[in-house]
């Protein structure tokens, strides 16, 4: 069995000590988020480049999602004020991720709600307990929280919502890369947390591939100019297609190992390593076995 503390120690390491912490990468230019409206924080390298952000209503700004660590959520708020001069009025979480719903705590003691669909809310405890224990180990200097706050519920169906003078549309979205998903919809933009990344493996969360690719077929149908991703930077509709080629692939290496005339002596290694050379540009290979663990059993499962 494949233990929480056992895939921490492979994704972050088993250090007591806290890395070299690179810049972290701040945007608000119209030619990188779409829109100066926009802003996005990603975290350092430390915390896996987590991508958070706001959008800037002529009330406030509303924040898509809170960040692994209240340490880098803190850097955003300040950054966000510092560009806008405005404060947070609500916050919205998007799956069931440490990345996305940590900060929770820490924006509700400053006042600002925060908000999620009623099943990323019914899975975020279960998520919680699995990561906690090992990641406040690795990320106690960045005050990683051992005690859950969970976000308040907006419903289960699809429906707008109104903050910061602005108004959103929240769909609620079933299994992809997570159990369940949250994705913004804002004029013509998309935010989507872990179901869409940019030149980089993705944190999969209990999810489903096949589900995965009909979440980003209902994305397409939304007809999105912009899209951004849970990691790495805005781009248009070809972060859709990228991403569903990447989903193909690991079914495509998995499916090819278990069938294999002769197969490997350790076939997840195999896939992994096949994965890995497809994609030999993309940061954060440690996040790559999970889905390839997943997507092995999923295949297992069928008859």
């Amino acid at each position: 069995m494949f233990t929480a503390a056992a895939l921490a120690s492979l994704l972050w390491g088993c250090g007591a000590t806290q890395p070299v912490v690179p810049t972290h990468y701040r945007s608000h230019s119209a030619q990188e988020q779409g829109d100066r409206r926009v802003g996005e924080y990603i975290s350092s390298e430390w915390s896996l480049q987590t991508a958070s952000y706001w959008i800037e209503g002529p009330e406030g700004l509303v924040l898509i999602d809170t960040q692994l660590l209240p340490s880098a959520l803190r850097k955003e708020l300040a950054f966000a004020k510092d560009v806008t001069g405005k404060e947070p009025k609500l916050a919205i979480v998007l799956h069931a991720n440490p990345e996305s719903f940590n900060g929770t705590a820490l924006l509700k003691e400053l006042g600002v709600p925060v908000v999620t669909s009623g099943p990323v809310r019914e899975r975020i405890p279960a998520v919680h307990e699995k990561w906690a224990p090992s990641l406040f180990k690795q990320y106690w200097n960045g005050r990683y929280p051992r005690e859950l706050v969970l976000a308040d519920s907006f419903g289960d169906s699809t429906r707008e919502l109104s903050a910061a003078g602005l108004t959103l549309k929240v769909h609620v979205l079933g299994a992809g890369s997570s159990a369940s998903h949250v994705v913004v919809e804002w004029e013509g933009h998309l935010f989507t947390g872990d179901l869409v990344a940019r030149d980089t493996h993705n944190w999969f969360e209990g999810g489903d591939t096949t589900e995965w690719l009909q979440r980003l077929e209902e994305l397409r149908a939304l007809g999105p100019k912009w899209l951004h991703p849970g990691r790495g930077l805005p781009g248009g509709p070809e972060l859709l297609d990228a991403q569903a080629a990447y989903v193909q692939a690991v079914r495509e290496e998995v499916t090819r190992e278990r069938h294999a005339e002769h197969p490997s002596s350790d076939p997840l290694a195999a896939v992994e390593a096949r994965m890995r050379a497809r994609y030999s540009g993309y940061a954060y290979v440690k996040l790559l076995p999970h889905v390839v663990r997943a997507e092995w059993a999923r295949q297992a499962r069928r008859p």
